[in-house]
């Protein structure tokens, strides 16, 4: 293919169709041709030369020309494609390095081969500018509901016409069994759009509880204009489902609004869902509430929350027991997605009998190390007495409540509290320097000689070493791995050290130790403190 007046305005009518085509800019397209005509001019000229073609925008006419730079004489590399100050003076006034030589070389004529690669480079071109354009419009729209036509179904994950590109719906974001024939509409959702070597990727879902708050958005007006706010969302595709919403106007029922007159709007999802049960429960800010709804239709007699370990148990009827943990647990797992709390459900006579054997610990408790008869250690334990040190430190007056207890009597506990105490802590003591444990570590603020063993115990045995420890290896924690909680045990929690108080001692010790500097404490402080409020700010 010769570039001759004949085809010159060619080159943009073809370009300008190509666009139209792809629906990508016509310039895009017309760089394409400039870049491949340089290319076969290069095996034409010589691939060592820096050819480049110019074509005219409005005429369509290809310039071609080769390009020289001015470089110092130490870096040239290659001598047909620069040259130095004094060769460049031949061509300019007064050349500078960075200055380039442009000559007008002929027009190629474009063999068969050169014709084929120029063809790739555009094609290649156009391809890039498609991805981009489909990235562009498609990156801002995740998170919402498309409709689609099914193309083809590839081992289970299902290829979806999404009007200007392509977008697959993989086989785990269906919902049950779901299967489609060519041409079927579905409405999905964007999940996750992505760029990828191979152009973008766009990631459908019909299993994500994301796509039923969009469903929902759809169906209830309320939700759309921002009147009622879904909370959380947790489902079992396809089985069950539960969506937690509250109303921002005390005059609109968020429950009923969701629902909609006889059941019409939460059919909608239910149908679009394929008739996955869904339970409306209004949101509520105290946690042991909102679980209480959450476990909806079963009652609940008794709710305790532990929010440091995020554990909830519940006490339930013993007939609610079945309806409360659901067909193979999936209400109390529905639930515990819903509130993001671990839940431990128990029936009242297990409740009942945990109380009873906690009693009983308490009670023996007493008895072994307070020198009473069963009688009175019951009585220390049904005021709410649950350890030696609270009897040892506790007020006099709140030992003279208890029936028979004088204020002899009430000295006469605590002093042989107190004694116990002493006579273990020193045993502690002596466990812990046998163990190997420093002075550093056993006058450090806050550790009691019991704490120091158990340190020591665990290889612990010196200020250092304590610095080192990080606050859930001293007061314990919960670790999340595929979805499933499992509790790491702490060195001090045995003592009921708090994840916030295992962090003060770790910060105290690295500050005794001259490795934390307090004023730069003081400042990060400061810091998040001033974007606390920016945040709060903002929000308002």
């Amino acid at each position: 293919m010769a570039i001759t007046s004949a085809n010159q305005l060619e080159l943009l009518q073809t370009a300008e169709a190509v666009a139209r085509e792809k629906m990508i800019d016509p310039e895009l397209v017309v760089e394409a041709m400039e870049e491949s005509l340089a290319r076969a001019a290069k095996s034409r000229y010589g691939a060592e030369l820096d050819i480049r073609v110019s074509i005219d925008r409005k005429t369509g006419k290809a310039t071609f020309t080769r390009v020289r730079t001015v470089v110092e004489d130490d870096m040239i590399e290659n001598d047909r494609a620069e040259l130095n100050v004094e060769d460049a003076k031949d061509y300019l006034d007064d050349p500078a390095v960075g200055d380039t030589i442009v000559d007008e070389v002929p027009p190629v004529e474009m063999g068969r081969i050169a014709a084929q690669s120029a063809k790739q480079v555009i094609l290649q071109k156009v391809r890039e500018a498609e991805r981009d354009r489909q990235y562009e419009e498609f990156k801002d729209k995740a998170g919402t509901i498309i409709n689609g036509q099914v193309k083809r179904e590839e081992y289970g994950n299902v290829i979806v016409d999404i009007g200007r590109g392509e977008a697959i719906l993989r086989r785990n974001e269906k919902i049950g069994r779901e299967s489609y024939r060519p041409n079927d509409r579905i409405r999905v959702y964007i999940k996750d759009v992505r760029r990828e070597v191979r152009g973008p990727q766009i990631f459908l879902s019909r299993t994500d509880p994301q796509f039923m708050a969009e469903l929902f958005k759809m169906e209830v007006p309320e939700i759309y204009d921002g009147i009622i706010e879904i909370k959380a969302v947790a489902r079992d595709p396809g089985s069950r489902a539960k969506i937690a919403v509250i109303s921002n106007d005390n005059s609109i029922d968020p429950v009923g609004a969701c629902v909609g007159m006889r059941g019409s709007r939460v059919q909608a999802v239910v149908n679009e869902l394929q008739g996955e049960k869904i339970d409306i429960i209004p949101w509520n800010e105290d946690q042991p509430t909102f679980l209480v709804n959450a476990l909806q239709p079963a009652e609940v007699s008794k709710v305790v929350l532990d929010e440091e370990a995020e554990r909830i148990e519940v006490v339930v009827p013993e007939e609610q027991l079945s309806l409360a943990i659901g067909r193979r647990g999936q209400n109390v797992r529905l639930a515990s997605q819903l509130t993001g709390l671990d839940i431990d459900i128990m029936t009242e006579e297990e409740e009942s009998a945990r109380r009873q054997a906690e009693f009983e610990v308490r009670t023996k408790l007493f008895m072994d190390t307070l020198d009473l008869d069963e009688f009175f250690a019951q009585l220390l334990v049904s005021e709410g007495f649950t350890s030696l040190e609270e009897v040892a430190y506790v007020e006099v007056d709140e030992l003279l409540v208890i029936d028979g207890v004088d204020s002899d009597t009430a000295s006469e506990l605590q002093a042989r509290a107190r004694d116990y105490l002493e006579a273990a802590a020193k045993k502690a003591l002596e466990a812990a320097r046998e163990l190997g444990a420093e002075d550093s570590l056993i006058d450090f603020d806050g550790l009691t000689p019991q704490m120091v063993e158990a340190l020591a115990n665990d290889d612990v045995k010196t200020l250092e070493d304590f610095a080192t420890c990080a606050d859930w290896e001293l007061a314990g924690g919960w670790t999340t791995v595929n979805g499933e909680r499992s509790k790491d045990d702490g060195v001090l929690e045995p003592f009921d050290v708090s994840l916030e108080e295992a962090q003060n001692m770790v910060m105290t010790a690295r500050i005794q130790l001259g490795w934390v500097d307090p004023a730069d404490l003081v400042s990060e402080e400061e810091e998040t403190k001033e974007a606390s409020e920016d945040t709060t700010e903002a929000e308002a």
